[in-house]
């Protein structure tokens, strides 16, 4: 049980840093770091461009994958 809990607790860490990462890299009110990507160049209107959807899709996946680790590391304890 000591190797599953120390495997989860380091996907947990490393999910975490990811998720912030890619939270940081959201375009916010005034811009933000997807800018850099391609996000800048969207035609205004609210619309999103394909570079900030698949940020969206690949920031909800390491959420629910984060969550997931958080529940296990729960039952496992």
């Amino acid at each position: 049980m000591d190797i599953l809990r120390w495997a989860l607790d380091a996907v947990l860490v490393i999910t975490s840093l990811f998720l912030v990462l890619l939270i940081l890299m959201h375009k916010g009110r005034g811009g933000g770091l997807s800018d850099m990507f391609g996000g800048g160049l969207s035609s205004g209107g609210g619309s999103s461009t394909v570079a900030e959807r698949n940020l969206n899709r690949i920031t909800i996946g390491m959420a629910v994958l984060w969550f997931a680790t958080v529940v296990a590391i729960g039952v496992v304890k």
